[in-house]
């Protein structure tokens, strides 16, 4: 069982800057977010695999989002910049310990967090 602890989330004004963090209490393959705005279905935004730093991005993040992992292997961070309105949303981080392909599907991940509110004003 793999518990995850999110933290960073916050107000910022549109083209501003904020890193979300998550902790893992153990040792994992996959390690995601993903963000879910009100009344709407939750999306992936990024995903690494600890072992090789290997990265996927959506396509309305890519270039802006930056997510990364530490030495340890044990925490994931979403470097997040450029932000826009429509990045408004809970963020949750997400992990799973299966070996596989990178993937951005939810029902992929069998680890969640509690989520972080993130609010980009205009």
């Amino acid at each position: 069982q793999v518990q995850l602890v999110e933290s960073g989330g916050g107000l910022v004004q549109a083209g501003g800057s904020l890193r979300l963090s998550c902790a893992a209490s153990g040792r994992t393959f996959i390690m995601g977010w993903f963000r879910q705005a009100p009344g709407k279905e939750r999306d992936f935004v990024a995903a690494i695999i600890s072992s090789n730093r290997r990265t996927l991005y959506s396509d309305s993040v890519k270039g802006r989002f930056t997510i990364a992992t530490d030495n340890a292997e044990s925490s994931v961070y979403l470097e997040m910049n450029s932000l826009k309105p429509e990045d408004t949303a809970v963020y949750y981080c997400a992990a799973d310990t299966r070996l596989g392909a990178i993937r951005s599907g939810a029902n992929e991940y069998g680890y969640w967090g509690q989520g972080t509110q993130v609010t980009v004003s205009s």
